[in-house]
């Protein structure tokens, strides 16, 4: 019995082993079946798009930026040469991987050498010859500073690298943008251990300054692409294109295969943009303007240059500018406003011809019109007599007429000519004139001007007599020129436009045609006008705006600017001349402008002698007869 017991119970334990193998089993195999259920059912989006990354590719596919072009001839576009202004070039960002820097101090030294020291010193050198006291000291004294400085900023430049190669937890360290071909040829037969580069197409501008504020800059952010500022700005939709798009699998060998047309979509490069601008006209205007601000000591200025019959801008440039290059090293963001389109200011004597325009236009005085001119007058509702400029030096003037009230800018005469034809029907002719609202350039962040002074039920008549003369509204520079261009080719107002032809890579062109607003004045009334301002030049304020062998009519414009944070004016001024030639058959309307002179008083010593210089130029570079023996 006993060993039989045995034999049972061995059999129950040999049973009872199967079981929890079994069981064992089942459980295992349980898991893998849930495992196998959670990889092909639950988690089946997440691991396919892990395959997904390894078998397929896909991403953006850069559609190429316009180009900017202007011309250099003094024929149409089609026969001109275009200069590229604006154009995509492959550029490098510089990183560093701190980790793999194997000779710090040596590395150093070569990226200072490679990317700061030619910049550094041409800042020293422009600080020494900037600094008046350190003229006064000897060529040794000099020499020793110079050595001194230039030793002080690559000290702290090789500083800078060193800080980054220490930073060892940091995989990438960015050492260089927008980094040229040709330097990264250099840095390629460095070999240096540490030091790479990613080359991509950016964003380029030749010529640097001098079209700063026509172009604008495209600006970097992330993987985002913006135009800002001028005509990138304004055009950044037609210029960037649009991108494509491409989803593709990868074979066994790596290559992609496109399976499927609706997974591509070819890029479409922008459109390129062709400027009315003139290549020799726009350099010297530039250069010419920069000069008067350094000689005067002005804050700033502009100079518009315009086609009167067309409105096609010739030149335009704005100071102080930048190179949009490197746009990120402006100091203050208002350098990036144009100011020949952005400033509002308050145009003074300058708008004294629009005033003149009107009572002209409406037959209420001629040229030889007289009033009796006190030097000052009263005005309703006002209790200080309104002054003209000369009243402390030369009291009044007897009895004028309205040639000289233009002659010798008399705010008393161009309060009676607006008071001829009345507050309501001075205000219609401004508004027509185009102030008040945009002109409607081709470039961002034009501003409108105020009148709002004038655009009430009822024009107070104070605020009528110092619209007057130009004061208690602003206008932009755009603006005063596009009326002065009107005065010039008989009366239309026409649309300024910086852009003559928008050009697609399919070969279709937009050419744009010049706009006739509308008529503001009688060509009679514009005629008029034109030998009154010719005048101006020939006898008053404007005779530094005269150009040997020719007839030039303009206005000089002294501004006062008003306070900031109070009312009444400031101790500063603004200096403008706007005029064009040669008087019978006008190839350009030119405004020439100075922000805050310091060392003069009024425009005729200022903007006046700066349009001189730039006229002068203009009619010899298209070679205009002359028309009279000086």
């Amino acid at each position: 019995m006993k060993w039989r017991g045995n034999k049972q119970f061995g059999k129950q334990e040999n049973h009872n082993r199967i079981n929890l193998v079994m069981a064992i089993i089942f459980i295992f195999g349980l898991a893998a079946a849930s495992q196998l259920f959670r990889l092909q059912v639950i988690d089946y989006d997440r691991y396919r798009a892990a395959a997904a990354k390894q078998q397929e590719s896909e991403g953006v596919i850069r559609a190429e930026r316009g180009k900017i072009f202007i011309q250099d001839a003094r024929s149409a576009v089609g026969n001109a040469e275009l200069y590229p202004i604006a154009i995509n070039r492959p550029m490098a960002t510089v990183f560093a991987r701190p980790v793999l820097v194997s000779e710090p101090q040596k590395t150093a030294e070569i990226l200072y050498g490679l990317f700061d020291e030619r910049r550094d010193k041409e800042e020293v050198e422009k600080m020494l010859s900037a600094d008046e006291e350190l003229k006064k000291q000897s060529a040794d004294f000099l020499a020793v500073k110079r050595e001194l400085e230039i030793r002080s900023r690559k000290e702290n430049g090789i500083g800078k690298y060193l800080a980054i190669f220490s930073r060892a937890d940091d995989p990438y360290e960015k050492i260089a943008e927008r980094v040229p071909e040709e330097t990264v040829e250099e840095l390629k037969k460095l070999k240096i251990a540490g030091v790479d580069y990613a080359l991509e197409p950016q964003r380029y501008y030749p010529e640097k300054n001098v079209l700063s504020h026509l172009t604008g800059f495209v600006g970097y952010s992330a993987d985002k692409r913006e135009g800002r500022y001028g005509l990138e700005g304004f055009f950044d939709k037609e210029l960037a294109g649009v991108d494509g798009y491409l989803k593709a699998d990868r074979n066994a060998l790596g290559e992609l295969i496109v399976m499927d047309d609706k997974n591509y979509s070819k890029p479409k490069n922008g459109r390129d943009l062709v400027l009315t601008i003139n290549r020799s006209i726009q350099f010297e205007a530039c250069a010419r303007l920069a000069a008067a601000v350094a000689r005067h000591g002005a804050e700033g200025g502009s100079v518009i240059i315009m086609e009167p019959a067309t409105g096609a801008i010739i030149a335009l440039c704005a100071n102080p500018d930048y190179d949009p290059n490197d746009y990120r090293e402006v100091a203050e963001m208002k350098t990036f406003n144009n100011q020949a389109i952005f400033s509002q200011y308050e145009p003074g004597s300058t708008f004294k011809s629009i005033t003149m325009a009107a009572a002209l236009d409406q037959g209420k005085v001629s040229p030889s019109t007289a009033y009796d001119d006190k030097g000052f007058v009263m005005v309703e509702g006002w209790p200080k007599p309104i002054k003209n400029s000369d009243f402390e030096s030369f009291g009044s003037h007897g009895r004028t007429d309205m040639t000289t009230v233009l002659e010798k800018s008399l705010n008393t005469g161009a309060i009676f000519a607006m008071n001829q034809i009345g507050p309501k029907i001075f205000a219609d002719y401004v508004k027509n004139f185009g102030f008040g609202e945009k002109c409607g350039i081709e470039l961002e962040t034009e501003a409108p001007g105020n009148i709002s002074n004038l655009t009430g039920k009822k024009i107070r008549p104070i605020n009528a007599a110092t619209a007057a003369f130009g004061q208690g509204i602003t206008v932009t520079p755009l603006q005063m020129i596009t009326s002065y261009a009107a005065i010039a080719n008989g009366g239309i107002l026409v649309q300024p436009f910086a852009v003559k032809e928008i050009a697609g890579g399919n070969g279709e062109r937009i050419i744009t045609a010049p706009k006739q607003i509308r008529r503001v004045v009688s060509g009679r009334t514009a005629t008029l006008l034109s030998a009154m301002l010719t005048n101006a030049v020939e006898k008053g304020h404007a005779k530094r705006a005269k150009v040997p062998g020719y007839y030039v009519a303009g206005k000089t414009g002294t501004a006062q600017v008003a306070a900031e944070g109070e009312k009444g004016y400031s101790d500063k001024t603004i200096h403008s001349f706007i005029g064009f030639a040669p008087v019978n058959d006008p190839k350009f309307v030119m405004l020439t402008r100075l922000d805050d002179p310091k060392d003069a008083r009024f425009a005729e010593s200022t903007a006046v002698p700066l349009f001189g210089e730039i006229a002068k130029f203009v009619l010899e570079y298209y070679q205009v007869p002359t028309e009279r023996k000086d």
